[in-house]
């Protein structure tokens, strides 16, 4: 790790290369997404190795951006993250005792809470704008208390939408709701799908 953190300590450096000097927190909000996403779909493949690896340069980059402006550096974010980890988990490193994961589940939003002084978290902070929109839809419905469909109601909603984009939101939003009655991951299953669509695609001909 502390070579990765030289080398883009370099890339930034005077001397070091134009594109990785210009880019800020802000501008590399896009790639963190995407390396994410592609870490993502890498998973059980030989691929996954090297997408983890761009999801590490991202926290590098992002970290010694940080580092220049004096704001936090990697130590930091290793740090915060062990400590965190150590501080949920009060029934490995401390001597709380749990009866399974359900529990441990329970005091793990339980020691969040604590964290934040008690304080509540509004809905649209616990569902991040990064992701999907079909995984939000899933995170909104859940925390909604919305009850999974079935279906048959799905087809309903089919039958009575308007060939409108309200429309569409509607049946997508009832979609996501047969989803969760059968267990099944949205956003997973339909970038499935479209991998499994786009590997069927013939090579593009330069």
């Amino acid at each position: 790790m502390q070579e990765l953190l030289d080398v883009m300590r370099r890339l930034r450096a005077p001397g070091g290369c134009p594109w990785d000097q210009e880019q800020t927190h802000e501008s590399l909000r896009p790639y963190l997404l995407e390396e994410a996403a592609e870490a993502a779909d890498a998973v059980g493949t030989p691929d996954l190795p090297g997408e983890l690896g761009d999801v590490l340069l991202q926290v590098a980059f992002h970290s010694v951006i940080a580092e220049e402006q004096g704001t936090f550096d990697y130590a930091a974010v290793e740090r915060g993250i062990v400590e965190k980890l150590v501080r949920r988990h009060p029934h490995v490193f401390a001597d709380t005792v749990v009866a399974g994961s359900d529990e441990v589940t329970r005091n793990w939003q339980a020691i969040k809470a604590a964290e934040r002084g008690g304080r509540p978290r509004r809905a649209a902070d616990r569902v991040p704008a990064g992701l999907g929109a079909l995984a939000r839809e899933a995170k909104a419905q859940n925390l909604a208390g919305t009850p999974p469909d079935t279906r048959e109601a799905l087809a309903a909603r089919l039958a009575a939408a308007p060939d409108t984009a309200q429309g569409v939101a509607e049946v997508l939003a009832g979609a996501v709701a047969w989803a969760r009655a059968l267990g099944v991951d949205p956003e997973l299953a339909l970038r499935e799908r479209v991998q499994a669509t786009l590997a069927g695609l013939p090579d593009e001909v330069a």
